[in-house]
């Protein structure tokens, strides 16, 4: 008996850490964070958070919904849904009580979300040209402008982007092959490889701009992307994903640009913006992006021709 007790614990074990495994670290991150938020309101209110039941996830989310967006609430009911069977708990997210209030939610708030601005092109340009401004030592105006061309040229989240070491790059005639080891939506680790062909405009060219990156930096393995320590000497560590959007906020702001409503997501989301504005379809822009499904890539499309193509411009005044 003592036995078979053993080899279901073993198996138990061995069941959560499969089930941990199945999702991306940063995603196991922001469950717990968003956890702990549901954790507060129930301490806070004398209820249980784990296991809980339906009717107190309800709650919840009403509480939520004052100052959050749908997007939000529904990303923190995957949250707790999630702690719950890492837990080895059962929570019925489907149930009437919290499908009916999340539709009741929306109503009231109306379902359409206010994204993040997107980089474009005018954006892209007005940076690159503020970091060649700047009066820093040449090495970390190369390192930040490789960092936000290769972001806005290969339609690379943040995570991607930082996790970029020097054994997945290959230059080659046409430009540069960058192989994506893993990504949020390739979970068990396919990967694949994008290419960034060369531009004509040598300034904003990032196959050219990473090239001097690489060749003042003499990286030769490792990241790409790394931190400088006081007095601009390059570190072994590699950049993180924060940095990425701190740093195209601080050039937004140089060039006088409003850079609240602009995120991390920015560069991709500019990029695929760029791309469908000039006539680049679906597929090759999924292609570059990584996107699993036609939904998002479709909104980059239809805000990018809201102008292009719009019954107006057929009306003579």
């Amino acid at each position: 008996m003592n036995e078979l007790t053993t080899d279901l614990k073993s198996l138990h074990e061995a069941t959560l850490n499969n089930l941990k495994s199945s999702k991306a670290n940063n995603t196991l991150r922001a469950y717990k964070s968003d956890f702990k938020d549901f954790g507060a309101f129930c301490t806070k209110h004398g209820l249980n958070s784990l296991p809980t039941e339906p009717k107190i996830v309800s709650l919840y989310l009403t509480h939520l919904s004052k100052n959050s967006k749908i997007s939000t609430l529904r990303r923190r009911l995957v949250s707790i849904s999630m702690v719950h069977k890492l837990k080895g708990h059962y929570l019925d997210t489907k149930h009437p009580i919290i499908v009916e209030n999340l539709m009741g939610i929306r109503r009231v708030k109306g379902s359409i979300q206010k994204g993040k601005k997107p980089i474009l092109i005018n954006h892209l340009k007005l940076i690159i040209n503020v970091i060649n401004e700047q009066k820093n030592e040449e090495i970390k105006k190369l390192r930040d402008k490789s960092l936000i061309l290769i972001g806005f040229g290969g339609g690379f989240r943040r995570t991607e982007l930082i996790s970029i070491d020097y054994e997945d790059l290959e230059f080659v005639p046409e430009g540069l092959k960058i192989t994506i080891k893993r990504s949020k939506t390739d979970q068990f680790g396919e990967g694949m490889t994008k290419g960034l062909p060369y531009f004509d405009n040598e300034i904003y060219c990032p196959v050219r701009n990473l090239k001097k990156w690489l060749e003042i930096s003499k990286i030769k393995s490792g990241p790409i992307f790394r931190r400088f320590s006081k007095g601009l000497s390059l570190t072994d560590k590699r950049l993180t994903d924060q940095t990425v959007v701190l740093l195209m906020k601080h050039y937004l702001k140089i060039a006088g640009i409003e850079n609240k409503n602009f995120a991390g997501h920015s560069l991709r989301s500019g990029f695929a913006t760029v791309a469908a504005d000039s006539g680049a379809d679906e597929r090759s822009i999924m292609a570059m992006t990584g996107h699993k499904t036609t939904q998002m890539v479709r909104r980059y499309i239809r805000e990018a021709n809201i102008f292009k193509n719009n019954a107006l411009n057929k009306i003579n005044l």
